[in-house]
């Protein structure tokens, strides 16, 4: 790749479109959710013995990490989406469009991160609703932006393991 600057419609900003087909399902749900749901986990719904829809509310990060604190924590998880989105954003504008498996990585964090900014500027928590379980081993209830983010970040760290050919270089 020559040093040149690649133009926005040549750069793997034009995979920006998934991160927005992601965050409009990823609200779509949660409003679906929280309009056709009662509250907690007496309302869950059982889907499969491992598998329940729930409507619940993380005023924290990934697992309910800072959920307890008063709330300065909303600001904080905003300004680090803010920030991850920007650097992604700009990552992906050095990045050929061709490139597919790091634009879609980078693509599918940003629309979960926004998906997930959305609700804590919008409602000051994070809707989650998906509840996988073993026994009476519940994992932390997450929701689509969350799967994405994590997907995409797995994406990342695998890229980090792929024999690369730099023969083209």
């Amino acid at each position: 790749m020559s040093e040149q600057a690649l133009t926005l419609k040549q750069s793997g900003v034009r995979w920006l479109w998934l991160a927005a087909v992601i965050f409009v399902a990823d609200v779509t749900i949660k409003l679906v959710v929280m309009d056709n749901m009662g509250y907690g986990w007496a309302n869950r719904i059982e889907v499969l013995p491992f598998f329940n829809l729930l409507y619940v509310h993380n005023y924290g990060a990934a697992f309910s990490f800072l959920s307890d604190q008063a709330g300065w924590q909303r600001w904080l998880f905003t300004g680090i989406a803010f920030a991850v989105t920007a650097m992604l954003t700009y990552w992906m504008s050095k990045l050929p469009a061709q490139e597919k498996w790091n634009n879609i990585a980078y693509a599918m964090i940003i629309g979960g991160a926004v998906g997930n900014v959305f609700d804590r500027i919008v409602h000051g928590f994070v809707v989650d609703y998906l509840d996988f379980y073993w026994g009476t081993y519940h994992w932390p209830a997450f929701n689509l932006a969350d799967t994405t983010i994590c997907i995409g970040a797995a994406m990342i760290i695998f890229d980090g393991f792929r024999k690369k050919d730099h023969s083209a270089a």
